[in-house]
């Protein structure tokens, strides 16, 4: 049923006429000079620091955030935060470490990074893996969520219609290069968080009037925490014998602290420190103001569960008393991934507009930083490298344009009757499915890239191979070869007659067990790999500002931790 109304339209309309203008006129103000392929791809230099953090921000929160994440809050709780609060950390090690490097050696790829620091067979079967991996997983992922997300809010048969539109909202905003999604992803961002926070506190006055103490989204939140504790802490308990399907899937999905050894600081890091889609937004662009953009990223992530996970949770208190039973259904069978859209059918006229406003935002700018990075990689390190090495700047930028259609083409094809099973699997479970089969092999590789010069192209390819055969084999046989209790795992049934490793402690292992691997072939070789990058202690310098933000989101960090553990 459509649950949108005109004055609703009225105000997404404006959104998107808003949106399209202003990149147009971004894209004209470029249009005074020649563009080359370092503007359209890195918009090099003209990228400020809040520019940068907010098209991170943009870019990273998209449809599987909004429903994923706020599915996982009525699940799980606040526990899920720590893909976010984890993700700011790992953002400040990316700012004092990993960028430094990238900028000192001129990287504007990953897989140019992998060509410079071991071998292009190496960068040449992850440009590959990676533009299948872009367009199969992740663009056609976040054009399926979203296109569903909206469809179920506007009601009929619009998830067609929706997909066009989505896809033509995206290829318009890419086409005039990264500083046009960068700058355009600064408005995206603003309305996402406008959106989201209002989301948020109609859910928490609605949650409060359940309680009947009035309509104060400050009293909401405290009877939400007191008739829900159990989802408020951020670590879960292994579970004991006598534990039930729910407990054991809940450690499945988040195996307390020993997913902090190891799992999620592989998915953190390898997203946002050896990611094309992520990093792209900081190469163009000098030391200092690359870093300051991304340690802005940090700081808004640690805020980013307020609108992605609080309406969850929620979801799940005013369910649980007997509210929104129809709407939390799907084929009859309670859903946590319509929380979020449940918690829209309490907005009032025109807010309902600013909230859909803000999940299209989030929408339309990842699957434009997608398109962005498929295109980067396909036309810098396959098609100049191996199929016009004399491409002039002008052909290789209509290469670029002629790539972003052609995957936004495949990735319609494919979220048209939902090939990819992408629906009845899950999306974000679709998109860690596999991606972390690969995760462990790659963050290895740029790791030990980085900071040890010894590390060969031999050792990298050997890592590439034997992180996916790790991860294969903790998730899929370890289980029925070694039993479900060995030094290394437990196993917890799954209930669905099998046993199953956590899926983060099987990436913690595939990844220690890589860089094992890799160590040994690398000893095989020379000393000092001739292809080592030189670190120079003062690329790690940090500014004063740098500091204090560090300072900032550390502390911020611990007073989560210490109030949720």
């Amino acid at each position: 049923m459509n649950q949108l109304v005109t004055t609703d339209y009225i105000v997404f309309l404006l959104y998107f006429v808003g949106v399209s203008a202003y990149g147009y006129w971004i894209y004209k103000r470029k249009q005074t000079t020649s563009m080359d392929t370092k503007d359209f791809f890195l918009a090099e230099g003209s990228l400020t620091w809040w520019a940068i953090g907010a098209s991170l921000i943009a870019s990273n929160i998209s449809a599987e955030q909004f429903i994923g994440m706020s599915g996982d809050g009525f699940r799980f709780g606040v526990a899920i935060a720590v893909y976010e609060w984890l993700a700011a950390i790992s953002l400040i090690i990316v700012a004092v470490w990993f960028i430094p490097i990238y900028l000192k050696n001129k990287i504007y790829t990953m897989p140019q990074f992998l060509n410079t620091r071991y071998n292009e067979t190496v960068s040449l079967i992850m440009a590959v893996f990676w533009l299948f991996l872009y367009v199969f997983v992740n663009l056609t992922s976040i054009l399926f969520l979203g296109a569903l997300a909206l469809s179920n809010l506007i009601g009929g048969d619009s998830f067609h219609v929706i997909v066009i539109g989505l896809s033509i909202f995206a290829v318009f905003i890419t086409l005039g290069g990264m500083k046009v999604i960068g700058y355009t992803d600064v408005v995206q961002v603003l309305v996402l968080i406008i959106g989201g926070l209002v989301t948020t506190y109609l859910a928490l006055t609605k949650v409060s009037e359940t309680f009947g103490l009035g309509s104060s989204a400050i009293a909401g939140l405290g009877a939400m925490m007191k008739d829900a504790d159990d989802h408020f802490h951020m670590i879960f308990p292994k579970p004991g014998p006598g534990a039930s399907q729910g407990e054991i899937n809940r450690y499945l999905t988040l195996p307390g602290i020993l997913m902090y050894l190891g799992g999620q600081w592989v998915v953190n890091l390898n997203y946002w420190g050896c990611n094309q889609y992520i990093t792209q937004r900081a190469l163009g662009a000098d030391l200092q103001t690359a870093r300051t953009g991304i340690l802005f990223a940090a700081i808004l992530k640690i805020f980013m569960p307020i609108i992605v996970m609080l309406p969850g949770i929620a979801a799940y208190v005013i369910f649980k008393n007997g509210g929104i039973q129809a709407e939390m259904l799907r084929n009859g069978v309670v859903s946590g991934d319509n929380a979020y859209s449940a918690m829209l059918t309490f907005l009032p006229t025109g807010l309902k507009g600013v909230s859909v406003a803000a999940l299209t935002a989030a929408i339309v700018a990842s699957l434009a930083g997608k398109a962005n990075s498929i295109s980067t990689i396909f036309t810098l390190d396959i098609y100049k490298k191996y199929i016009d090495k004399g491409a002039s700047e002008s052909k290789q930028l209509w290469v670029g344009r002629f790539a972003i259609l052609g995957a936004m083409l495949i990735s319609i094809i494919f979220t048209w009757e939902d090939a990819l099973g992408i629906g009845g699997e899950g999306g974000f479970t679709y998109i860690q499915k596999y991606t972390g089969y690969i995760s462990p092999g790659i963050f290895a590789i740029f790791i030990l890239g980085f900071f040890w010069k010894r590390t060969t192209g031999p050792a990298a390819i050997v890592g590439i191979l034997a992180g996916f055969g790790f991860a294969l084999l903790f998730n899929n046989f370890a289980p029925a070869l070694f039993g479900p209790e060995t030094i290394m795992y437990t196993a917890f049934p799954n209930g669905k007659g099998a046993y199953e490793i956590p899926f983060l402690v099987a990436m913690g292992w595939s990844f220690f067990l890589t860089v094992g691997l890799m160590v040994l072939v690398s000893l095989a070789g020379p000393k000092i790999n001739p292809k080592a990058f030189e670190i120079d202690a003062a690329m790690f310098k940090l500014s004063n500002t740098s500091i204090a933000m560090i300072v900032a989101i550390l502390v911020l960090f611990s007073m989560l931790y210490v109030r949720f553990w």
